[in-house]
């Protein structure tokens, strides 16, 4: 009687820590995702934005329709990444948004270098409040991808270790990839200042 206690204590533990190691699995990447919807309502918000900046900024640049047009084709691009990467954050995915991304912060920093040229442009009040506020949302954006990044690190640590590596692989608990942008020049925020 004594060895068959034994063994259901023994197979009650080794369930209980499987239930354990599922459930922490299931709530790091539960975690990973929210950080993601955290940049996505950012970039969400960067790329309502542009619209309103670009429409602000036709008026005084009119003949710079060539910039206007590539700054609205990369918020296009962007925009349709954020949806791809929302659906479903792989690595695939996250790369293709960090690449739009990165385009987007490059032809915002030229649409910026032109505005600076302007000086009617650079004192419209319209122009001045977008810009201020797109440069909150960049910095939004740096601090949720923080989070993100972390708490993917946090889950993917987790997944690797020893017992969860095996339970990961037995319910198909993918790694997660990070969200990074390769390009050093990308990294940069486009520098938004109309002093």
């Amino acid at each position: 009687m004594l060895p068959f206690l034994v063994l259901v204590v023994v197979a009650g533990l080794l369930v209980g820590m499987v239930i354990g190691i599922y459930n922490t699995l299931v709530r790091l990447r539960n975690g990973w995702k929210a950080a993601f919807a955290q940049i996505d309502v950012a970039l969400k918000r960067r790329h309502d934005l542009i619209p309103n900046l670009v429409e602000t900024a036709k008026g005084y640049l009119s003949h710079e329709r060539q910039t206007l047009e590539a700054v609205i084709s990369a918020r296009n691009q962007a925009a349709d990444a954020r949806g791809r990467a929302a659906a479903d954050p792989s690595a695939a995915s996250l790369q293709a948004l960090a690449t739009a991304e990165g385009q987007l912060g490059g032809v915002l920093g030229r649409l910026f270098a032109l505005a600076e040229a302007y000086p009617d442009l650079k004192a419209n009040q319209n122009m001045m409040q977008l810009s201020g506020e797109l440069t909150n949302t960049e910095n939004v954006i740096s601090s949720s991808r923080g989070a993100f990044n972390e708490a993917v690190r946090e889950y993917n640590s987790y997944r690797e270790g020893f017992p969860a590596v095996i339970l990961a692989g037995m319910f198909n608990f993918q790694a997660a990839a990070f969200f990074e942008i390769e390009n050093a020049a990308e990294r940069e925020a486009p520098k938004v200042s109309f002093s």
